[in-house]
């Protein structure tokens, strides 16, 4: 008898350990059980699946199938009782130019979306027809932004003054809690008698929000303790850490990452069923509908793209709301049409977090992205893909194959 099979069969007829008290009009059996070593074993997460199974009366049955030890869940969600799997399909092939990615590439996406692939294929075959998609990272930096209050507008305005002065002692303190990020600059924003600190920092290859709130936790500290009076909160609002605002668009966050490819007149017609007139004209046309919305940025739908890779290679799901912040520019040239794809403030990491979960490390290996020494690799790619998306759903709408399409491939009607 498998190790799955045991725990599922013994489930049931053991205790389950609960260490906490119930809370106010609940029973101890209405509150989730607390296992012993958080409960991560797989005996364990059978038996917490089957709590929940006769809790609610659900069949846990595909959740509780996967092929990893589950202590790998550990650092990556707490309660375990399973996996939820979500198809993984591939597009391309895409060939990026760029300063860290070099060659033809196939990306992961995992979705739930039908049509959504065989739309970013089309863009990315096309890009390659093309002569491919140069790409450049040019900015990459994390920042989070504590505030810091004061009794009077006089003294918070002299503490901006203070903290550009002791920029070096902010660095040293920083430095002192991660080996892999860096304090790189101070600015301040006052705000009446509050001072906002954006405090911008490198990551090295990882997302590193959890690393720059360690190393910001420190600096504010060592603040409190040298300039008394002050007293702080650790996020102000103004990082805009998986929202999205203006400030990311100006200033960036995380991969400041930029595509580009000259698409010509007769790839435009024979991939992609269009006119680069046409193409121009569904793209200055959602210009104007994204300025009457107030939309933050220009593009079709970067979210579709980023949260099947995002999925498909560990990253934080929810930074997609910052990531997807971006400007997408289609111009008319002699030769055909210019496409470019701008994302001021993508988070992509190729270590920590849920990257090196099983399937997900092997979605990066796909692409040769796993690891050390890759997420400005990674960050090309995705913005290649990303353009791919967005010419092909332009050329879709401007054809007027958008339904059409929808209909062969996302056909999924409950019956």
């Amino acid at each position: 008898m498998d190790r799955k099979t045991l725990a599922s069969k013994t489930a049931l007829k053991r205790p389950i350990e609960i260490d906490h008290p119930p809370a106010d009009g609940l029973l101890p059996t209405d509150l989730l059980p607390r296992l012993r070593d958080e409960g991560y074993d797989l005996e364990r997460v059978a038996r917490r699946r089957a709590w929940v199974e006769e809790k609610t009366g659900a069949s846990l049955r595909h959740t509780g199938s996967f092929s990893f030890d589950s202590e790998q869940f550990r650092g990556n969600v707490e309660n375990p009782i399973g996996v939820a799997q979500v198809p993984l399909g591939v597009a391309g092939p895409v060939l990026v130019r760029g300063q860290h990615a070099n060659g033809t590439f196939y990306v992961p996406m995992a979705t739930s979306e039908g049509a959504l692939i065989r739309s970013y294929e089309r863009g990315m075959v096309a890009l390659t027809h093309s002569g491919g998609v140069q790409t450049a990272v040019i900015g990459d930096e994390n920042h989070i932004s504590p505030s810091f209050f004061f009794p009077s507008v006089s003294l918070a305005h002299a503490f901006t003054l203070w903290v550009q002065e002791h920029l070096s002692a902010l660095q040293t303190e920083a430095a002192t809690t991660t080996r892999h990020g860096k304090l790189l600059g101070v600015q301040c924003f006052p705000i009446g008698r509050q001072v906002i600190l954006q405090l911008r920092f490198s990551t090295g290859d990882a997302q590193g929000m959890n690393m720059i709130a360690k190393g910001a936790d420190a600096v504010c500290r060592w603040i409190e303790r040298q300039y008394p009076g002050s007293g702080h909160f650790l996020f102000s609002g103004m990082c805009s850490e998986k929202r999205a605002s203006g400030f990311i668009i100006s200033h960036g966050k995380g991969k400041r990452v930029t595509a580009g490819a000259l698409v010509p007149h007769s790839i435009l017609k024979m991939y992609l069923h269009v006119t680069a007139e046409q193409l121009f004209r569904v793209w200055h046309s959602t210009v104007l509908g994204h300025l009457r919305a107030g939309s933050i940025g220009y593009n079709a739908h970067y979210a579709n793209g980023l949260t099947a890779i995002f999925i498909a290679t560990g990253q934080d799901v929810a930074n997609v709301a910052n990531s997807a912040c971006g400007i997408t520019s289609f111009e008319l040239d002699p030769e055909g049409l210019f496409v470019s794809a701008t994302l001021p403030a993508l988070s992509v990491a190729t270590v920590g977090g849920g990257t090196s979960l099983p399937t997900q490390r092997e979605a990066l290996e796909m692409m040769g992205c796993y690891g050390t020494g890759k997420v400005k690799k990674l960050a090309e790619i995705v913005a290649a893909a990303l353009l791919g998306g967005e010419i092909s759903m332009g050329a879709a709408i401007a054809a007027n194959e958008f339904v059409a399409a929808h209909e062969r491939y996302g056909r999924n009607r409950p019956k």
